[in-house]
C-alpha cells in the first residue's frame, strides 16, 4: 500500500503544497487537516502555535501518517524542531524560498512577501543572513492578505490594492523576483503576474517542498505513489467542513486550480475550544 502523507497548515494555504504532491503523485494518499478554528496563527503566540501544530501533528500520526508536512511558514517557525524531536518520521517545513530568489535574481533585488509572523521571525532573519549576502532583499509583512485568500478572496480590489501598495517601492528599486513567504500567497500567482513585469519571477515553496517530501518517502523505505489509481487528497477543517467548504468553492469559482478534494467522515478532534478561534 502506499504511504499517507499527513499535511496540516491554519487553513488552505497548505493545499498548494497537496495540489504538488496530487500533481507529481496521482495515486500518494495525502490526508489533510486546516486548523481553521485557529486560523489566523500569524497574532497568536509561539507557545500556542506550538500546541496546535503538536495536536495536529498527533493526530496525523494516530491515523496512520508516514511523514508530516508543516505547510505553514509560521508553524515551521514555532514547533519544526520541536516535532522532529517528537515523532520518529519525516517531517518537511515551510520556509521562505529566499534562497532559490536570490540565486534567480539578475539584478541581486527580490522581495519576500510574508505574514507579520513570518517577517518578525528567527528563521527569516537567519535565511537573510545564509543567502541574503550581497542582495537587497525587502521583506514585507502583508497584515491581512492572509485572511482574505482564506476567505477565497485572490483577486479584486482589495486584494490588488494591497499587493499594489507592498510592492510599489520595491518594484521602483529594481527587483526581479518575489519570494511568496505564505502558503496561502500562492493562490495568488495570477493576480500577482497581473501587478508585476513580465521579468519579475515569482518563487514559491510548494513545488520544492513536494519534492522533498517524496524523497524522503523513498529514502524511508515507504512507497512514495509512483503508480495506482488516482486518490483524493481528504480534509477536515477543525472550525467545521461547511465553511472550509465555502471557501473551497470561492477558490475554484475565482480559477483556482485545487488537486481533488474528499471531505474525511470522522470530524477532528482538535482545536474544539472555541474561546481560542478568533474569526
Amino acid at each position: 500500500m502506499h504511504a499517507t502523507v499527513g499535511i496540516f497548515d491554519s487553513g488552505v494555504g497548505g493545499l498548494s503544497v497537496a495540489g504538488a504532491l496530487h500533481h507529481m503523485r496521482p495515486a500518494l494518499p495525502i490526508r489533510y487537516l486546516a486548523d481553521t478554528a485557529y486560523f489566523p496563527y500569524g497574532d497568536r503566540a509561539p507557545a500556542e502555535i506550538a500546541a496546535r501544530a503538536l495536536a495536529l501533528a498527533q493526530q496525523l500520526v494516530d491515523e496512520g501518517a508516514a511523514l508530516l508536512v508543516v505547510a505553514c511558514n509560521t508553524a515551521s517557525s514555532a514547533a519544526l524542531e520541536m516535532l522532529r524531536a517528537r515523532f520518529a518520521l519525516p517531517i518537511v517545513g515551510m520556509e521562505p524560498p529566499l534562497k532559490p530568489a536570490v540565486e534567480r535574481s539578475r539584478s541581486r533585488r527580490v522581495a519576500v512577501l510574508a505574514t507579520p509572523g513570518t517577517s518578525a521571525s528567527g528563521r527569516l532573519a537567519r535565511l537573510r543572513d545564509d543567502h541574503g549576502v550581497g542582495a537587497e532583499v525587502a521583506v514585507l509583512p502583508m497584515p491581512g492578505l492572509a485572511d482574505l485568500v482564506e476567505a477565497g478572496e485572490v483577486t479584486g480590489p482589495r486584494v490588488q490594492t494591497m499587493l499594489r501598495e507592498a510592492l510599489a517601492v520595491p518594484l521602483r528599486d529594481g527587483i526581479d523576483a518575489i519570494a511568496l513567504g505564505c502558503t496561502h500567497y500562492g493562490f495568488l500567482r495570477a493576480t500577482l503576474a497581473r501587478l508585476v513585469p513580465p521579468e519579475v519571477e515569482l518563487i514559491d515553496a510548494a513545488e520544492p517542498v513536494a519534492r522533498r517530501a517524496l524523497s524522503l518517502l523513498t529514502a524511508a523505505g515507504a512507497d512514495p505513489g509512483a503508480g495506482g489509481a488516482p486518490a483524493g487528497v481528504r480534509w477536515s477543517a477543525t472550525g467545521g467542513a461547511a465553511a472550509f467548504a465555502a471557501t473551497l468553492e470561492r477558490l475554484r469559482a475565482a480559477g483556482v486550480a485545487l488537486p481533488p478534494l474528499v471531505l474525511e467522515p470522522a470530524p477532528a478532534p482538535v482545536g474544539q475550544n472555541r474561546e481560542g478561534a478568533r474569526r
